[in-house]
């Protein structure tokens, strides 16, 4: 029997021109608007939802039917609006056109965002070690700003 081999993806999502609910003296960073935390809908099986949706766009039946089975989003926070999602190896770049494509957040949130995989890793201990890293970057440049 032949092992099922998983590549995982560290995506995080992006909100450009994102309205702030803060007065003009207390006006956000161009860092802070881009990386505010997402909504408290977005959860598990609504993001699994979207890119199963993304990847029957692009791909049709035939990349819905290979990578529907294994899919799975072993990590997801809407505070710092990251994922990383687990794709089987052999079609992990089917999974990553579906996110790189995706340009909105469908249905009941409908806002406007950019998905960007800033690492693709066999292992998921250096996926979780990425999220670390950029969390402790983005924390490091706001508190620079401010």
């Amino acid at each position: 029997m032949v092992r099922v081999k998983h590549r995982y993806l560290v995506a995080t999502f992006l909100y450009p021109g994102a309205p702030t609910a803060t007065s003009s003296k207390e006006s956000l960073s161009q860092l802070l608007q881009f990386n505010q935390p997402s909504s408290d809908q977005l959860d598990v099986p609504f993001l699994l939802k979207a890119i199963r949706q993304g990847v029957a766009e692009l791909f049709g039946d035939y990349g819905a039917g290979v990578v529907s089975p294994s899919l799975r989003i072993n990590y997801l926070s809407p505070a710092t609006s990251t994922a990383i999602i687990r794709t089987p190896r052999a079609h992990c770049q089917l999974v990553w056109a579906a996110l790189t494509f995706m340009t909105q957040l469908p249905m009941p949130i409908s806002q406007p965002c950019v998905v960007r995989v800033v690492r693709l890793s066999g292992t998921i201990r250096k996926a979780e070690h990425e999220v670390i890293r950029r969390a402790k970057i983005i924390i490091k440049r706001a508190q620079e700003d401010a």
